[in-house]
């Protein structure tokens, strides 16, 4: 039996950092740039035009430094 892959769990994997994220149909894909993401959105309606994907970016974690 698959389990059901959540925005939830995407956002607490770090291998997603910094990419756009777009998860239809029980898949995950992922794009470097807004264009990329765009020609998946474009491909997955054609693909399953009844599903609606959720799209998100998560952007790369910054470091924190401390002056002193």
């Amino acid at each position: 039996m698959k389990t059901k892959i959540s925005m939830l769990d995407i956002f607490q994997n770090p291998r997603y950092r910094g990419k756009h994220v777009v998860l239809a149909a029980g898949k995950i894909y992922t794009a470097k740039t807004g264009e990329g993401a765009a020609a998946i959105l474009k491909k997955l309606e054609k693909e399953y035009p009844k599903v609606i994907p959720e799209v998100a970016y998560l952007p790369k974690a910054r470091s924190l430094i401390l002056w002193l």
